[in-house]
């Protein structure tokens, strides 16, 4: 006890100490020379009962917090309309430490000897399954698992107006040295000009809350559109959009910006709120996602949040959700998939990218 007597006694002697000098430096009254710069804002979508009447695809702030509007072009994903519903202001801390440097850690520690997704020298061996995941598939087999995945095949469109046929062979889906290939290429096939592969787990593996890690590397060139997403499960009873769709990744032509988006249905009308890694609140990411990175998505009862190497880039608040935004606390499935061309990415093809492939080192789910 005395000698924690002389420790406060010593520190109040340095206090004072400190207190002198500051009083006769230079600084302005009141400023703290030790204070952080000013914080990003992080958005997250408020809850059902704060979405904003849409009209004409605008939509106003819920949160008057806020002192300059914030203005979102729309995300359009694998079935959108330009919905957007309001949003409430929320201090970020996940980003702020976020810098040029800091990325450039990030990329060199996700391993500087991963390939871009349209080569396949020098990828990485089998990945061990994580005892601990609720479910996974770590792609260590010498073809596609149709225990877990289901093939979609046809040229629809798919309600995007896209170019390719989705199809069940292994020229476009195959798994090779631990890493799932889905190749989009150039040929004709029945009425298609350009092949790909769209794979689900529906029926197979469906669920609710968790989180959610992939190490993928993205394709990229003009009029490509990989995703990594999620449909309701009951989507063949409800439709789309009131089953909901949760976009994890998205990227299109060469634009190496990682989208995600979620929709739903608001009364009667398609509702999206999506953001991307080039810009969400004053932080960026800047990514070579034809390199291998780790992707993660956070599921509870009260939000839903992408990063990608650890960056948010996308949350929507879902705790109060009620009514048809609900769909967010039912079970949905991954879809797998690389279009060429539609709505989003547009119709003009570089034929030069082709084949253009996504890998994907495993998808893995953790369950609290």
């Amino acid at each position: 006890m005395q000698l924690a007597n002389v420790q406060r006694y010593f520190f109040a002697l340095l206090l004072a100490s400190a207190n002198f000098f500051a009083c006769s430096s230079d600084s302005p009254a009141g400023t703290d020379n030790n204070a952080p710069e000013s914080s990003s804002v992080s958005g997250v979508l408020a809850s059902s009962a704060d979405v904003a009447q849409v009209s004409s695809g605008d939509a106003t702030p819920a949160s008057s917090a806020v002192e300059n509007p914030l203005s979102f072009a729309a995300v359009p994903s694998s079935s959108s309309q330009n919905v957007i519903p309001s949003v409430v202001e929320e201090s970020s801390s996940s980003n702020e430490s976020i810098s040029s440097s800091s990325v450039a850690d990030v990329a060199q520690s996700s391993s500087a000897d991963d390939p871009a997704s349209s080569e396949s020298a020098g990828l990485p061996t089998d990945t061990p399954a994580d005892p601990t995941a609720f479910w996974s598939d770590e792609f260590n087999g010498t073809a596609l698992d149709l225990t877990k995945w289901t093939y979609e095949t046809g040229n629809s469109g798919w309600g995007n107006n896209e170019l390719q046929y989705y199809t069940d062979r292994t020229e476009n889906t195959y798994v090779m040295d631990g890493i799932l290939h889905i190749a989009a290429k150039k040929e004709d096939f029945g009425t298609a000009k350009y092949t790909s592969a769209r794979i689900i787990t529906k029926g197979k593996f469906e669920f609710t809350y968790g989180t959610i890690e992939a190490r993928i590397a993205l394709p990229s060139g003009k009029g490509i559109w990989p995703a990594f997403w999620m449909l309701g499960k009951n989507i063949d009873q409800v439709s789309w959009p009131t089953c909901g769709e949760i976009d994890i990744i998205e990227a299109v032509n060469d634009e190496s910006v990682v989208y995600g988006t979620h929709h739903w249905a608001h009364e009667g009308q398609h509702a999206e709120y999506g953001n991307n890694t080039k810009e969400y609140y004053g932080t960026s990411y800047p990514m070579d996602i034809t390199q291998f990175h780790n992707y993660k998505m956070t599921w509870d009862k009260s939000a839903i949040t992408m990063y990608v190497d650890d960056f948010k880039y996308q949350e929507i608040g879902i705790e109060d959700a009620a009514g048809e935004m609900g769909t967010f606390h039912k079970d949905f499935f991954f879809i797998l998939n690389v279009a060429v061309g539609g709505t989003w990415p547009g119709f003009e093809i570089d034929d030069s990218q082709f084949p253009n492939e996504m890998l994907v080192d495993y998808i893995r789910v953790y369950k609290k």
